[in-house]
């Protein structure tokens, strides 16, 4: 996910050429990139472990069964 997010999003500033300096365009995908990637917990529950995936603007947790 991380690679295809950083991707699109530096060949977006790249196009339309928002910024000019390649090591700035980067510096930006990368951290636009950390802040919109989904962000992996582990909990403990009664049944076992659970994987929690949670995404900035969703405001439901997704869980996943380990």
């Amino acid at each position: 996910m991380y690679p295809v997010l950083f991707t699109v999003l530096f060949l977006l500033i790249k196009n339309f050429e928002i910024i000019n300096n390649t090591g700035l365009q980067i510096l930006v995908s990368t951290l636009i990139t950390y802040v919109l990637s989904p962000k992996v917990k582990i909990v403990q529950k009664q049944h076992g472990e659970e994987e929690q995936i949670k995404w900035l603007f969703f405001k439901k947790v997704v869980n996943n069964k380990m």
